[in-house]
């Protein structure tokens, strides 16, 4: 079992909504969503190539690509600009895990919700999408690395 330790750029963010009051979290996480980048030109019109995850209220896809030289993984999230919530989401997601390593990405910690403190700010059913965000990241890596042997 891989023991779970929050990688360096996700702690930075968990700081920066530790930081803050309560309310200022839920205008830090819409500030979040206007920093998810554009999904690359070949996902673009072809969403149903990514994976689409359920759990979350509005339609949020992602895709994860290996590197498998470096043992790095890319993530590209996909969320409408009418749901900045779960964009933000996203978007913090994008920022701390993007480009790690296989390893560093499995070792993050699965209440990472619950450590952004938003759990007054915002309804338990998005808390889910953000669990099933990065279950279904850590799930999809996890996958990979098994199939690589």
């Amino acid at each position: 079992m891989t023991e779970q330790t929050m990688p360096q750029p996700l702690q930075e963010i968990v700081d920066e909504f530790q930081a803050v009051e309560d309310r200022q979290r839920l205008e830090l996480l819409l500030e979040f969503s206007k920093e998810l980048p554009e999904v690359p030109e070949k996902y673009r019109e072809h969403l149903d190539e990514m994976e689409q995850v359920e759990e979350c209220q509005t339609p949020l896809f992602l895709t994860v690509e290996y590197n498998d030289g470096p043992g790095t993984a890319e993530l590209v999230l996909a969320a409408p600009a009418e749901a900045p919530t779960t964009r933000g989401f996203a978007s913090i997601i994008h920022q701390g895990l993007n480009g790690l390593t296989y390893e560093e990405i499995l070792a993050t910690p699965d209440d990472l919700a619950d450590r952004l403190g938003l759990s007054r700010a915002i309804t338990p059913l998005r808390l889910r999408g953000i669990r099933a965000m990065l279950g279904r990241i850590k799930h999809n890596v996890r996958h990979h690395v098994n199939a690589r042997g």
